[in-house]
């Protein structure tokens, strides 16, 4: 009875710190945002490297991978190799684009094409679905 007691108060302890996990969604044309991203038809990115980076991983490439455009928090360009997987792009060549370009030109392009990614008045729920 004592171990069930037992089990049965340390349950209830580690039930709050493990609901507390919180997870928070940033998606792409959001400021947030890292990650790729798909140049389209916005005018031509600054990038922070005129030539991009390629960390190549022990197993050979038979084709090479098209390069990616991403964005990465800062120091993540610079050290690329430690973080590579964490973006899916190590062994494929990587241009990383200026936050001054993201947040002025492919953010604005972005929600003048795809919506407004922070207006959950678009999605699904009551309303009649004219935006009013």
């Amino acid at each position: 009875m004592k171990r069930y007691l037992l089990l049965l108060a340390l349950g209830a302890a580690a039930g709050p710190v493990l609901g507390a996990d919180v997870g928070v969604s940033v998606s792409v044309g959001q400021p947030g945002f890292y990650g790729r991203i798909d140049i389209g038809n916005v005018p031509p990115p600054q990038l922070v490297y005129a030539r991009p980076i390629v960390i190549h991983q022990p197993v050979q490439v038979v084709q090479p991978l098209p390069a990616v455009y991403m964005r990465v928090p800062p120091g993540h360009a610079k050290n690329w190799s430690k973080h590579c997987q964490k973006y899916d792009a190590c062994g494929r060549p990587v241009y990383f684009v200026k936050d001054e370009w993201y947040e002025n030109v492919y953010v604005p392009h972005y929600r003048k094409t795809h919506g407004d990614p922070s207006d959950h008045s678009q999605g699904k729920g009551k309303g009649n679905g004219k935006g009013k």
